[in-house]
């Protein structure tokens, strides 16, 4: 596999640029007690260029994730106890098009609900969707015969710590993960034609061809939400242009830097994931031609 050193770089904005120009993204995920991933997801999305976030979560948390950040706009799917149902497929279709990413998973449960309105986004064709969290759990429990590779027309990156990797390892190949994380990303990818984010010290970021290993970041992003921080920086980067494996390599840098940013204002002991979004303009400053 050819491995990447050069991490991309966002076009300079054109001065008549307007927020159509910067993409269109919609975050899919929260459910009740987990509503902050979702925000989370949806604020980094802000901070790291789109022009327009929505974010879409159970009817029963929308006035909570619609009161935790103004600069987003959200939606109400339907929810059976706090998680979205089946009936959300219906209700988040007239909210596709248009949109230049979709993130599907940050806090969103795994009911049976869930695995329905994520097997919907899966079949639409060219949909740019990243996959997280537990979105990606669900998809490990549909990795069969008649399963989600075989309905996947959407282009999809999926972004896996150790564990959900492991789990969506055994649900496709059958067999244990190799220790090997660059092989392990690279294996997954060319049989699943996904983007693979293998995330962890030195998060990977395999294609069937190529594969980055990342040099950013530090253990004090070690920290709960920091996973939906990356997220919605990725989502954000898909929707400007970027092709999803560019959007994936730098979005992972970026993370990583505006962590060490973080780092070395707040210590590693006390950084929490919203000072990796308050520091994200650090990494953007020098990651645009």
């Amino acid at each position: 596999m050819e491995k990447i050193m050069d991490i991309p770089k966002l076009p300079k904005r054109p001065v008549d640029g307007h927020k159509g120009t910067f993409g269109k993204v919609l975050i899919v995920g929260g459910s009740v007690g987990f509503s902050g991933a979702a925000v989370l997801a949806g604020r980094s999305s802000l901070r790291s260029g789109s022009g327009l976030v929505r974010v879409a979560v159970p009817e029963s948390i929308q006035p909570v994730v619609a009161g935790l950040e103004p600069c987003y706009t959200t939606i109400g799917l339907s929810d059976a106890n706090g998680q979205l149902s089946s009936k959300a497929v219906t209700g988040l279709a007239k909210y596709l098009p248009g949109n230049d990413a979709v993130a599907f998973g940050p806090g969103v449960g795994t009911g049976p609900g869930v695995k329905d309105v994520l097997l919907s986004l899966l079949a639409v064709e060219g949909l740019k969707l990243i996959i997280d969290a537990d979105g990606l759990n669900v998809l490990s429990q549909c990795g069969g015969p008649g399963g989600w590779l075989e309905k996947k027309k959407a282009a999809v990156v999926l972004t896996p710590h150790p564990g959900e990797m492991g789990r969506l390892w055994k649900s496709v190949f059958r067999e244990p993960m190799p220790d090997d994380r660059e092989k392990c990303a690279g294996r997954f990818a060319e049989k699943t034609d996904c983007i693979i984010v293998l995330k962890g010290a030195k998060t990977v970021v395999a294609d069937s061809e190529r594969v980055y290993v990342n040099k950013s970041g530090n253990p004090g992003m070690a920290t709960a939400g920091s996973g939906d921080v990356l997220t919605g920086i990725i989502t954000a980067l898909a929707g400007q242009s970027l092709s999803l494996f560019d959007a994936s390599v730098l979005g992972v840098y970026s993370h990583g830097f505006a962590g060490d940013v973080a780092s070395a204002v707040h210590g590693q002991i006390s950084m929490i994931a919203t000072d990796i979004i308050e520091n994200l303009h650090a990494a953007f400053a020098q990651a645009t031609e």
